[in-house]
């Protein structure tokens, strides 16, 4: 008799999630340009490491002579301004500052770096690599790289003196060397709101490839139908899943959504299946 039912893990189902929504084109293309730098350097590319219990992610890591290129590559496109020491979109949503992701690596990777007895002196920046982003009110005191200042990057750091020894190549295989592939506790992938693709997917076959019929969400795909109750209700699912921190509203979902075009809509289904908290602007569902 089945007393317990296997069932997916938070882990595994925020993997697959993940696996379908993520894109991670802005990566491969920085990658691209970097594998084109003739200067004599070692690229190191997606390491997850450890120090002192604490995991952190890198992106991308060039080693050269003189210094080691630390860089937080984000695909992030349209329009956003920056205000305080945050990011937000022009729709006024905040976004998590990608400088605080870069220098909590830059911090840890020094540490790392110095326990290890290499040399700890590091240049870190973040790389918006989608020539379709745009900051506004872009300070000049912060290290961003935006899309039409990277040819000029790259090109200023294959100009600079490098002379490789073995010393810069022991510290790339022990960076290997220590790089996380397996581990005890399943390890998600560093992922914020901008990078993960929105819109209903097919239940059935995962596509994006969704369009409404009266009261149905159609697939192009595999043609399998679904009331769009269910698919909203399916799509606050995964939304909560993936950002517990998030509140759910009406404009958030309409967003998250995106082929439902009428917030009214989205806003009845949200009220027919959850708590309404809070009036007017402030309303969000528990």
């Amino acid at each position: 008799m089945l007393y317990k039912a296997r069932t997916k893990s938070k882990e595994l189902l925020i993997m697959e999630l993940l696996n379908t929504r993520m894109d991670y084109e802005g990566e491969v293309l920085f990658d691209a340009l970097t594998e084109k730098l003739q200067c004599e350097c070692i690229i190191l590319n997606d390491l997850l490491l450890n120090i002192n219990n604490t995991n952190f992610q890198i992106d991308s890591l060039i080693i050269t002579s003189e210094k080691n290129y630390l860089f937080e590559v984000k695909n992030y496109e349209g329009d956003y301004y920056h205000e305080s020491d945050m990011l937000f979109k022009i729709t006024k949503s905040e976004i998590i500052n990608p400088l605080h992701q870069l220098n909590r690596s830059n911090y840890l990777l020094r540490q790392l770096l110095l326990n290890l007895g290499f040399n700890p002196q590091i240049d870190a920046s973040v790389v918006f690599i989608n020539p379709n982003f745009t900051l506004y009110q872009a300070p000049l005191d912060k290290p961003f790289i935006f899309p039409t200042q990277l040819d000029q990057y790259l090109d200023k750091l294959n100009t600079k003196p490098s002379k490789l020894n073995r010393k810069h190549k022991k510290l790339a295989d022990k960076l290997i060397s220590l790089h996380i592939t397996e581990s005890p506790y399943q390890q998600l992938p560093s992922y914020d709101y901008e990078q993960v693709r929105k819109g209903i997917t097919c239940v059935q076959c995962k596509s994006f490839s969704i369009y409404i019929e009266g009261r149905k969400c159609v697939c192009k795909e595999c043609r399998h139908e679904e009331l769009v109750t269910a698919s909203v209700m399916r799509s606050v699912k995964e939304f909560k899943l993936l950002f517990p921190d998030h509140r759910i509203t009406t404009n958030a979902i309409h967003e998250w959504c995106q082929m439902v075009p009428s917030k009214k809509r989205i806003r009845r289904i949200l009220n027919n299946n959850f708590n309404q908290v809070g009036v007017r602007q402030w309303t969000y569902y528990e």
